[in-house]
């Protein structure tokens, strides 16, 4: 599937999210989503931007570890399982990575309001992490933008990926 269409419909599912577990769950598909892209970046991108793609690998990776709560079940086995595992193909760079920094922002802000109404401590330091994790994910997805528009100037990139 491609990243624009998996961040549409993870958008649109963490807007949907209305209980704590499923704002996590969905934060935590965001951080998984956030990982592939940087993952296909890694393999398909324009070489400058490879060592952004590879901390937005970590980064996703991270905040999902720190979302990861037993007693919450493991989001991929609510709502059907990993949406990034879908990701075949990334046809507009600069707009899914557009997109993907807005989509981490808004996770960041949904676990903030999670971490501001929890009175469960082991929640609130997870939110803490996983909110930290989103900010350095989307300075990694920045950081990739720079570079992509460096490449599209010079012609390098044209675009495909």
């Amino acid at each position: 599937m491609d990243a624009m269409r998996l961040i549409g419909v993870t958008r649109h599912a963490l807007a949907k999210a209305g209980s704590v577990h499923d704002i996590v769950a969905e934060a935590w598909q965001v951080q998984a989503l956030a990982e592939a892209v940087g993952g296909y970046f890694v393999v398909s991108g324009p070489a400058a931007a490879r060592a952004e793609a590879r901390g937005l690998c970590e980064a996703g990776g991270r905040a999902r570890g720190a979302l990861f709560r037993p007693a919450l079940h493991h989001p991929t086995l609510r709502g059907g399982g990993l949406r990034a595992a879908q990701l075949s193909e990334v046809r507009d760079p600069r707009g899914v990575l557009l997109a993907l920094g807005e989509l981490l922002a808004e996770a960041g802000f949904a676990l903030v309001g999670v971490a501001s109404n929890t009175e469960e401590e082991a929640l609130y330091w997870q939110c803490v992490e996983a909110i930290d994790a989103a900010d350095e994910a989307r300075d990694r997805v920045h950081g990739m933008l720079r570079h992509l528009t460096f490449r599209e100037w010079g012609g390098e990139w044209g675009g495909a990926a």
